[in-house]
């Protein structure tokens, strides 16, 4: 037992100070003779022991908790409890012990070290999160605390003895507890299971960005692949530095500009261009200097599975870029696709990239690619083409594509259900579709709408993701002969990632596929 008698004595020298009573408690004469860095955990409530603002005036030193909202490091039950309770539920634990209480800790000190999403950023109003005195601990609306912690607990639960069931794949039960808050999650977390231990090769050509270094860290991280970022060594390490994303270590990067496949990759894009009015030393420079190039060169021939651009550049540019290597596949249009996730259900657009105004054949051709697709994601395809009009209601010039792409499609004899033209409300509400148009082939509402423009496309998708509340995938590039995927300008690292995952995920059905036919 101590001989000190008043906290001013208790105080002397000490490394930490953890507090539950009552405002003002603490002084800022205490915190002078504090030990050097000290910790302090004021968590009174509703006002702490002493505020964040008089620890910062007398000490730089100082990392300081408390129990508030309006201050950094917010200690909260909400960190643990729900989600202890989750993973001690989830294997009907006899008893939450020591064991699951420390899982619980250790799991929140990890997650506090990982970077931090771009969402949980905004948020607390764009405040950049980054490990350090002002962020010891998650913030309680990090959607990652329900995948990293209850597993923890029920790991420690399992361990310890007091689980009356186990659970055989955590990796699953990750992919279902993130399920729950996030659509997306719901939808590609056991497709991206797939790509686990296959060490997909995926190039991220900004490697010099912020974000996607975090992105490709990301992407590692998860299991889904190696990442490759195309940039200056000395450029990437500064960018991780600065951003708190520790050394380039283990890291794959790759110098357009040294690179010792760059004569390769000239030859071979020499071979390619020379009769489209390019010189030797115009493919020569393209490979040196557009990372573009460069990353369709590492795919074309194989020294990388898949690639991922267009943070800093428009569509078209990172398009026209790509293409010049990479041809478009026998048979397939060029087409991006875009993905509108909600709780319950996923829609696909198409075309929302690519074609101005699609004529009737590729109208056909995008909506047998999108149905392809929507199979693969695990979807059954009910394909609406959409117009203006109802089934000739009104007539109209534009309506006439829609029409004969119809037709066209009756006489390709495909494998999934479609109609048209009708209009999105029609196609969307399936009471509404049966007693109108009770002729409709569709056997329920649509969740694929090929869209009779790229106007409509844009348009449509903007505003359901801006204002409908969805999450949007995409626009995701189909049609090219090897896996490459541009995003939007702006995407946030959890974009980024998902996008990734998505290309691997082409590479790898490309490679089973061939596999397959030897």
């Amino acid at each position: 037992p101590t001989k000190l008698r008043t906290l001013a004595e208790a105080l002397n020298q000490a490394d930490v100070f953890f507090g539950l009573s009552v405002k003002g408690a603490v002084t800022q004469e205490m915190v002078k003779t504090m030990a050097k860095d000290p910790i302090i955990f004021a968590m009174a409530n509703p006002d702490p022991e002493i505020t964040p603002e008089d620890v910062k005036q007398i000490r730089s030193d100082a990392i300081i908790a408390t129990g508030r909202s309006d201050y950094p490091n917010q200690v909260n039950n909400v960190l643990g409890f729900p989600y202890i309770f989750r993973g001690a539920l989830d294997v009907r634990a006899s008893a939450i012990n020591d064991q699951m209480k420390i899982a619980a800790a250790e799991a929140l000190a990890q997650l506090a070290r990982q970077d931090v999403p771009d969402e949980v950023d905004a948020a607390y109003a764009g405040r950049r999160l980054r490990f350090g005195p002002d962020y010891i601990i998650p913030v309680p609306f990090d959607p990652r605390l329900i995948r990293e912690i209850p597993p923890a607990v029920a790991t420690a639960a399992i361990a310890s003895g007091v689980a009356q069931k186990t659970i055989s794949n955590m990796d699953s039960y990750r992919v279902e507890l993130a399920a729950r808050l996030n659509p997306t999650s719901a939808m590609l977390g056991l497709l991206f299971e797939r790509l686990q231990n296959q060490n997909m090769r995926v190039v991220f050509t900004e490697g010099e960005e912020e974000k996607m270094v975090r992105a490709a860290l990301a992407f590692r991280n998860a299991g889904y692949g190696i990442p490759i970022l195309l940039g200056r060594e000395d450029r990437i390490a500064q960018t991780m530095k600065a951003a708190g994303l520790g050394s380039i270590d283990n890291l794959e990067i790759q110098n357009a500009r040294i690179s010792s496949r760059n004569q390769h990759y000239t030859d071979m894009l020499y071979k390619r261009l020379q009769r489209k009015g390019l010189l030797y030393r115009d493919c020569q420079r393209m490979v040196n200097l557009d990372r573009n190039i460069f990353a369709a060169c590492m795919v074309m021939e194989g020294d990388a599975d898949a690639m991922i651009s267009g943070l800093t550049r428009n569509f078209s540019t990172n398009l026209e870029e790509i293409t010049k290597v990479i041809p478009t596949q026998d048979n397939k249009i060029l087409m991006g696709l875009s993905v509108i996730m909600s709780q319950d259900k996923a829609v696909f657009l198409a075309d929302t990239s690519v074609h101005e105004l699609p004529s009737a054949e590729e109208l056909v051709n995008i909506a047998i690619q999108t149905a392809d697709k929507a199979r693969k994601l695990g979807h059954e395809p009910r394909v609406a083409l959409l117009s203006f009009s109802n089934f000739g209601n009104p007539q109209g010039i534009r309506a006439q594509r829609i029409q004969e792409a119809i037709q066209i499609l009756d006489r390709k004899k495909v494998d999934f259900e479609y109609d048209g033209e009708m209009q999105a409300d029609v196609a969307l509400d399936f009471t509404l579709m049966k007693k109108r148009y009770p002729f409709c082939r569709l056997t329920g509402p649509a969740n694929i709408l090929i869209m009779p423009a790229l106007h409509s496309a844009n348009i449509a998708s903007g505003v359901l993701q801006k204002f409908g509340g969805k999450t949007m995938i995409g626009p995701l590039l189909m049609g090219l002969q090897k896996p490459a995927q541009i995003v939007q300008p702006g995407s946030n690292v959890s974009d980024l990632v998902h996008t990734a995952a998505l290309v691997a995920l082409d590479a790898l059905d490309s490679k089973e596929k061939i596999l397959a036919s030897k």
